[in-house]
């Protein structure tokens, strides 16, 4: 029985030891990792800043439409055409009005001969009245003679009033007929670029339905609607950075032309014009942005040589009081200079590693630069 336990009892210690000397062994030390340099987490005083968005448009624009009822003929012009003042850019029927202004001419012709020869018989009734006065003078004459033609004198006169009246009115009738065909015939008020073409030819036109839209050329604005707690923030002639990522990739500078004076009472906001520079990449019609800053609030902010970039996600490696480092992911909002604002992940005075690269610092003792 002695020679069997022998055995068993040394597989039962052998265990025992096995185990006593694996809790033996030593922890092996966290790696320690010099020259790197470390920054701290700032708080400061950031001002709120609120964004609002317009639209690009042109500093007048005009939509064009017919003052009488009539056929198209001709549409001269399309979209992204250029025109100069007075250009003709739609032409409609006019022969009714052409027929009316060729009558009133002749009016005006016919009442232009009849008032020379009713000047011509007041001048000729004129001189007899001056002989006759001589002669009455001379008691040459009756009184009866001279009173007759004293009365051919003054119907003369009166008619010569009537034949001037009708040429004046005969001519108020011919610059009617002369407008009313002008009616028929769409011009550019002012030089600019077509942005709209809105019928063709055959169509049947009408007063108050556009034909043609006309933005003048020259510099573009901003439009943007202000809320009124924002508007103490703003005067005319000052600047503001804009965005129209459309047109470039970097902010513009504008100032504020125009103040609409009325708010919209529905919104409580005001329409504010802003004088964009010229550039042959904007166009009317392109969405902008610019914001004001309204109040002052708390931010955390850190050097953004110390985030890491994965994609869209981004992360710092942050240093406890022991001076040991592990991986932090945050999320960041606006940059200022060589800072990135911190949103959330971070709390201030906190250490972060500056240009960490690719290096796996977790679990690692940092040793930083003085």
């Amino acid at each position: 029985m002695r020679i069997l336990r022998t055995p068993i009892l040394t597989f039962i210690l052998l265990p025992a030891l096995a185990g006593c000397h694996r809790d033996a062994q030593p922890v092996r030390a966290a790696a320690t990792v010099t020259g790197l340099q470390l920054a701290e987490v700032r708080a400061a005083q950031v001002p709120a800043v609120t964004p609002i968005v317009g639209t690009v448009e042109a500093k007048e624009s005009a939509s064009l439409s017919a003052q009488v009822v009539g056929r198209v003929t001709a549409v001269l012009v399309r979209e992204g055409d250029t025109v100069h003042t007075g250009q003709v850019l739609v032409r409609m029927e006019n022969a009714r009005a052409r027929a009316g202004l060729e009558q009133a001419q002749s009016s005006v012709e016919a009442a232009q001969h009849d008032l020379e020869g009713a000047k011509a018989q007041a001048d000729l009734a004129a001189s007899t009245l001056a002989r006759y006065q001589v002669l009455r003078d001379q008691k040459s004459v009756s009184p009866q003679e001279f009173d007759e033609v004293l009365r051919r004198s003054e119907a003369a006169s009166a008619q010569l009033a009537a034949a001037q009246a009708n040429l004046n009115a005969q001519k108020a009738s011919a610059n009617s007929a002369d407008t009313l065909a002008g009616y028929s015939t769409i011009t550019a008020p002012f030089a600019g670029i077509v942005t709209a073409r809105h019928v063709d030819p055959g169509a049947l036109a009408s007063p108050g339905v556009a034909l043609v839209d006309l933005d003048r050329a020259g510099t573009l604005q901003l439009v943007v609607n202000v809320d009124e707690s924002l508007l103490r923030a703003l005067e005319p002639g000052s600047s503001l950075p804009v965005s129209v990522p459309a047109a470039s990739s970097n902010p513009i500078t504008a100032r504020v032309a125009q103040i609409v004076p009325a708010a919209d009472a529905a919104s409580h906001s005001f329409q504010v014009k802003l004088d964009l520079p010229a550039s042959a990449h904007l166009r009317a019609g392109m969405y902008g942005a610019t914001s004001l800053a309204s109040a002052t609030r708390n931010g955390l902010f850190v050097p953004q040589a110390a985030v890491v970039a994965h994609g869209s996600i981004y992360s710092v490696w942050v240093v406890d009081p022991q001076h040991v480092a592990s991986l932090r992911f945050v999320s960041l909002g606006s940059q200022s200079g060589i800072d990135s604002e911190v949103l959330s992940g971070l709390s201030a005075g906190e250490d972060v590693v500056l240009s960490p690269g690719d290096r796996e610092l977790g679990g690692s003792r940092i040793e930083a630069k003085p």
